[in-house]
């Protein structure tokens, strides 16, 4: 297939530098050919030990530098519009961490731009659609053999929020991929959300509504209910119960080491989303480089970038409304008719 992808890396925090690591020494056929971020001495430390990698405190720099023939945006979500408008105007083809965009008027921009492209470029990073357990959950709901999808029950946890994280970030950062993940399961639409709100966790940081119980319903009637709670304090979490008419089948049960000791037993319990979904990540960024390679674009796109930024969006509403929001997108071009579906 040639010579190896020339791969720009935007932004070097703690996802950005996990893919230069992955691009490295993981992924095969693409090499880091440039990376950015406003923090020099951040990319500088991520690249260390690397050949051949130009440096730049400016995502454009780092775009038209020598080498580079695809985008891996990781830096924060509010820098990513200008992002990916910038690649589609070079015809970069992008691998953008979600959220695509924070809020739906800007994702909706960067949809009407790859639309009047006429083609694909970007593809989004929702990883858990390349989860082994999350794959042969999708394969079981599409063989039929459990009969229709009545609901899906999902838990999503983390050890702690970071510093600055808030009520509405539960929804459009956490949930959001329990959004992508039950429209690409279900091959559904989600059309309204209600949310719910037990007391808050002592564990929690002051003002932060955490847990809260989200409840999704689908274009076909289905219902999706998720326990999204960010301070739990043990582990990091992730599971989800298809329930159908002859059957259920559940994901996310750790099959982690076990030791047992003086009378009792211990589980291990992932405390980060880089442990749990480590060969996700791998898988994904190594299929979105074969299929550059081949000039293809797959996985989830730029639409389902936009589905999730209005879903959240209406999550949102309903947190601060306590009442329930119906989701009202744009209509679908045309370009993105078999995508997700």
């Amino acid at each position: 297939m040639g010579e190896l992808l020339g791969v720009a890396v935007l932004g070097a925090g703690h996802m950005g530098a996990d893919h230069i690591r992955r691009l490295d020494q993981v992924v095969s056929g693409a090499r880091v050919a440039a990376v950015a971020d406003p923090a020099a001495e951040r990319a500088e430390d991520a690249v260390a030990g690397l050949d051949s990698v130009t440096v730049h405190t400016e995502a454009a720099a780092a775009l038209d530098a020598p080498g580079v023939a695809a985008v891996l945006i990781a830096s924060p979500g509010p820098a990513h519009e200008e992002a990916l408008l910038a690649a589609f105007d070079r015809g970069l083809p992008v691998l953008c961490e979600k959220p695509m965009v924070p809020d739906s008027t800007g994702a909706l921009r960067v949809v009407e731009a790859e639309a009047r492209l006429g083609r694909r470029l970007a593809q989004i990073g929702f990883m858990r659609r390349y989860d082994t357990e999350y794959r042969r959950l999708k394969a079981l709901l599409d063989g039929g053999s459990l009969g229709r999808p009545l609901m899906l029950h999902c838990t999503h946890r983390n050890v702690s929020s970071p510093a600055g994280f808030t009520s509405a970030m539960l929804i459009n950062s956490s949930v959001s991929h329990e959004i992508d993940a039950a429209r690409w399961l279900l091959g559904q639409e989600l059309t309204a959300v209600t949310v719910l709100r037990p007391a808050s966790s002592a564990g929690a940081p002051e003002g932060l509504i955490d847990p809260q119980f989200v409840l999704f319903e689908t274009e076909r009637g289905a219902l999706v209910d998720v326990e999204v709670f960010v301070n739990c304090g043990f582990g990091y979490q992730v599971r989800c119960e298809a329930v159908c008419e002859a059957g259920s089948a559940r994901i996310g049960d750790e099959h982690t080491m076990v030791v047992t000791s003086r009378g009792s037993a211990a589980e291990e319990v992932a405390q980060d989303y880089l442990v749990r979904f480590a060969d996700a990540y791998d898988r994904e960024v190594q299929a979105w480089v074969d299929a550059t390679r081949r000039g293809q674009v797959t996985g989830p796109g730029a639409w389902d970038g936009y589905a999730a930024s209005v879903v959240a969006e209406a999550g949102v509403r309903a947190l601060e409304t306590g009442g329930r929001v119906a989701v009202e997108p744009a209509p679908r071009p045309d370009l993105y008719a078999e995508v997700s579906r």
